[in-house]
């Protein structure tokens, strides 16, 4: 309940920007770091999440702080912008980095990232920070966060339903369910915009939706419920076909997503794993 209750309310107030920072380059540039890194999984949704919530907040109030200074000074907005594009591109690896770190101490307290092994790989890329700069840049994305940075991630969701559904009777071979999830969860992650954009063509029965449906459907786009269940979904039907329809029935029941939005969540998903248009 306070998932899903973390999840509304989420999703209430989401900004219109919300998935530009989760394009495919970067998720993998924030997987294979961790994987580099030896964290765990939870850390590698907590850092793409942080990112993306930072960097929306970072652009907002840089575009804010530009349009006052174009009324201020009244001066053309193609410098303005040129800077904001600037100011974001510099420091874009150095946040990456920060949110990576953060997401570490969140998730594992005794292997966190610390600053000796963050500068070591900056320096890897060319860069010059200092540890002192590191430090500021961890500072910077907590206070643009107000300190909120323990974000829930679709993991958090995937694991709760696959025990939620293990206590209702719905017995699943448990360990390679959820090593299943995880492999689809990565999946989803890394082609999150083609899954969607199939997702959202069936649901408004149409190759062609206008800008105004594909606004709307940002909503379902960032619905970690939603893809928490059909992750599951899908990898039941991979793993154990036999089990699919009773499993979808019980997500139905415990989540309230219609069944026919989690069946069309794991035909988009299927349709970009097995790379084929077949019904």
């Amino acid at each position: 309940i306070r998932l899903a209750t973390e999840n509304e309310q989420y999703l209430s107030e989401l900004s219109g920007q919300a998935g530009c920072f989760k394009e495919t380059q970067i998720v993998e540039f924030i997987f294979l770091l961790s994987e580099k890194w030896h964290l765990d999984q939870l850390a590698r949704y907590q850092a793409v999440e942080l990112l993306e919530r930072f960097m929306i907040k970072q652009v907002e109030q840089i575009c804010k702080s530009s349009r006052e200074n174009i009324r201020n000074r009244e001066q053309g907005q193609g410098s303005s912008w040129s800077s904001l594009k600037d100011q974001i591109y510099d420091t874009f690896v150095l946040r990456l980095v920060s949110c990576i770190q953060l997401a570490s101490k969140l998730s594992l307290h005794y292997n966190i990232v610390n600053s000796d092994t963050a500068l070591k790989f900056l320096q890897s890329l060319k860069y010059s920070y200092t540890k002192q700069e590191l430090l500021e840049s961890e500072l910077a994305v907590l206070k643009t966060l107000h300190f909120q940075i323990n974000v829930s991630s679709p993991l958090a969701y995937v694991e709760l339903l696959l025990e939620v559904l293990g206590h209702n009777g719905c017995l699943l071979p448990a360990k390679p369910l959820h090593q299943m999830c995880m492999q689809l969860l990565d999946f989803s992650y890394l082609t999150r915009d083609t899954i969607y954009d199939t997702l959202l063509k069936i649901a408004i029965e149409n190759s062609t939706p206008s800008k105004l449906q594909v606004a709307k459907f940002l909503t379902v786009k960032e619905d970690f419920m939603l893809l928490a269940v059909g992750i599951i979904s899908t990898s039941v039907f991979i793993l154990n076909p036999g089990h699919w329809k009773q499993v979808v029935e019980h997500l139905n029941c415990i989540t309230g997503i219609t069944s026919q939005s989690i069946l069309d969540f794991s035909y988009a998903v299927l349709k970009h794993i097995v790379g084929s248009t077949t019904p």
